[in-house]
């Protein structure tokens, strides 16, 4: 069985499905995906406990990076590929392109087929998809609450150093 729990940040409402033995969603969403329940005693899946916590100490500032398990899902060997080595290779206050980690990845995926996998990534923030940038500027960005998706992506590579402050 599954088990919901949701964390407020600065960029909305964030939820957060668990397993019981890896982290399976990470999504801007205040209610349960169907099929997924919100367990009575939050404490009753210890995972996800750990992966609000670890969430809030990332928006908190005093986590740079995450130590969850997470479960891609049923993924083709090139997309597993392209958001291992995301997850593995791009940290904190870095940026990737989207060109650079089609390179990284070892796959054959082109530039515009990585956007395509970055916007399906079931585990945003835990593999940093926010990361990967256009070479001549953001690029896209499906996190977000509906319509943010960009000013949220801005908010995070701020938030870690990556970009600088917004004057406005």
């Amino acid at each position: 069985m599954s088990a919901f729990g949701t964390v407020s940040t600065p960029v909305g409402v964030i939820g957060v499905v668990s397993d019981g033995a890896a982290i399976t969603r990470v999504m801007w969403r205040s209610t349960p995906p169907e099929g997924v329940v919100v367990p009575p005693d939050p404490a009753a899946d210890p995972l996800l406990v750990e992966a609000l916590a670890q969430l809030t100490a990332y928006f908190d500032g005093t986590l740079r990076r995450f130590d969850v398990p997470i479960d891609l899902g049923e993924q083709t060997a090139a997309t597993r590929a392209v958001l291992t080595a995301l997850h593995e290779t791009v940290g904190q206050g870095e940026t990737i392109t989207y060109g650079g980690l089609a390179a990284r990845s070892g796959t054959e995926v082109p530039a515009r087929g990585i956007g395509s996998i970055m916007g399906a990534n079931p585990v945003p923030l835990i593999v940093p998809c926010h990361r990967v940038v256009a070479g001549d500027g953001l690029g896209g960005y499906s996190g977000g609450d509906e319509g943010r998706g960009l000013e949220t992506k801005r908010w995070l590579l701020e938030h870690e150093g990556a970009l600088p402050t917004s004057l406005f």
